[in-house]
């Protein structure tokens, strides 16, 4: 679905040490981004894949780098125990908690994720989903509105 996704951020390095922290132990790669005129970039992206990609930049105005209000990037791992891990080496990195690993079952059954805000203050959700997308079609129809984008849907 996505081509690519970008966040601005003020110090090139601390982001790329938070997001290597919290990135390399879910299986994705980082990549060098070869400069273009631009400024300067730090991409990631899954093994032998081109898309999508994840893009760590600063601004392209030169102005500073602020983290969007109600935005978030969630990633995708392969278990609670890589949740647990991403979200430590994620503190460790200079991110801040914003909610601990955990159930949480007001998403769905067998959703285990954790938040944090990266240096910048951009907030990063990392989530493991136990049950498949075809299993969460069979959830209460009030439990699919919520979850899933389907045509047509208004709130």
């Amino acid at each position: 679905m996505f081509s690519h996704i970008t966040v601005g951020v003020s110090d090139l390095d601390a982001a790329a040490a938070f997001y290597d922290a919290i990135l390399l132990p879910l299986g994705l790669q980082r990549r060098e981004v070869t400069p273009d005129g631009g400024p300067a970039a730090r991409c990631w992206v899954m093994p032998g894949q081109t898309l999508p990609r994840f893009y760590a930049y600063q601004p392209f105005d030169r102005q500073p780098a602020s983290a969007g209000n109600g935005s978030m990037l969630a990633f995708l791992a392969a278990d609670e125990l890589a949740v647990k891990r991403a979200y430590a080496a994620g503190l460790l990195a200079g991110g801040s908690s914003e909610g601990e690993p955990g159930e949480r079952a007001h998403y769905g059954k067998g959703y285990f994720g954790a938040y944090l805000r990266d240096p910048d203050g951009n907030k990063v959700h990392v989530v493991y989903r136990e049950i498949s997308p075809d299993e969460m079609l069979g959830l209460h129809r009030h439990q699919r509105r919520r979850i899933h984008c389907r045509p047509g849907w208004r709130h």
